[in-house]
């Protein structure tokens, strides 16, 4: 017959015995419902000239780690210069012009036209005289027909130069029109935009990195001429860096925007990265059917992105990724 004591210790053996498979089928549940799997996304960028040229220098390599702003391709920049100086020239003489419409006619020229209307005014009156005479003198026989003609056509045309005189004198003193003075104003806003195309067809002279990277290919040599948005080079992105995981249905809401999550990678095992959730999305990726039974909704997934705050140059472009909940 067994002794109490050694029933008491066997007891115990079995509750252990049960406890512990009980944490490994439901402490193995607990921690996978908190893991999930996904692969590292960097962003790459095609580099390209937004002006057409020769490539008169290279800066950079395949490989080169370059900042924002860094300038790493040039363009030959005559013809930009040739340009830019045509578009300020055509700009000072619009500019010029302009100031003229506004400021109207010199008095200078004014008073020539006035001098002109009373040379023509004389003129007239000189004419009217002699036309006046011959009417007189061709009833008597005393002079010609042809003579009187002769004098009505002075006096005619004697009329019509003191008329245009008289014109032109009311237009200087009135002034440019107000349709004139707009068109005016117009060439100098289009002088000043041919202007800046002129800069920044320069300035596009220089292909820049637009933020920090990493230059993956190199497709341009010096000499090279490219058209524009002709790829040159591609740049992959430092920052951000993201990991793309899906979620199942059932763990959805363990893994909300802004949750803190801990990110296991086999190059550096037992020092994980961190991140926060920054987006999950709102419909499912692999949706199997318009009407799922009840086990079929349970392989639901949702895209999730993870945003690291600590990244460094050994993620790379998918790599693969553990995914923990952070505790």
């Amino acid at each position: 017959m067994m002794k109490p004591k050694i029933k008491a210790v066997a007891g115990l053996v079995v509750l252990l015995g049960l406890a512990a498979w009980a944490w490994h089928v439901h402490g193995d549940r607990a921690g996978s419902a908190s893991l999930l799997y996904g692969n590292v996304d960097i962003r790459e960028v095609s580099l390209a000239f937004r002006t057409p040229g020769r490539v008169s220098q290279v800066l950079v390599d395949e490989g080169d780690v370059v900042q924002a702003g860094q300038v790493l391709a040039r363009l030959d920049a005559t013809p930009q210069d040739n340009s830019l100086h045509s578009a300020q020239a055509a700009l000072a003489t619009a500019q010029a012009r302009n100031a003229l419409v506004h400021h109207g006619f010199r008095t200078e020229e004014i008073q020539q036209a006035q001098e002109r209307v009373n040379a023509a005014r004389a003129s007239l009156t000189e004419a009217q005289i002699q036309l006046a005479r011959q009417s007189t003198l061709v009833p008597a026989g005393a002079t010609p027909q042809k003579a009187l003609d002769a004098a009505q056509s002075a006096h005619d045309q004697a009329q019509a130069n003191l008329k245009a005189a008289q014109a032109q004198l009311l237009l200087l003193q009135r002034g440019n029109r107000v349709e004139e003075v707009a068109e005016s104003d117009a060439a100098v806003l289009q002088a000043r935009a041919n202007l800046d195309s002129a800069k920044l067809a320069q300035s596009d002279g220089g292909l820049v990195a637009p933020s920090a990277g990493i230059i993956l290919t190199r497709a341009i040599e010096p000499g090279t001429m490219v058209q524009v948005g002709s790829p040159a080079f591609s740049l992959s992105l430092t920052r951000p860096v993201w990991v793309r995981a899906y979620v199942p249905e059932v763990q959805l809401g363990q893994f909300p925007n802004g949750a803190k999550v801990e990110l296991f990678t086999d190059s550096r095992p037992g020092q994980p990265y961190h991140g926060v959730v920054g987006f999950v999305s709102p419909t499912a990726e692999f949706t199997p059917k318009s009407v799922e039974t009840t086990d079929l909704r349970t392989t639901l997934v949702y895209r999730i992105r993870i945003v690291v705050s600590d990244a460094d140059e050994q993620l790379r472009q998918g790599m693969p990724v553990t995914v923990h909940k952070a505790l």
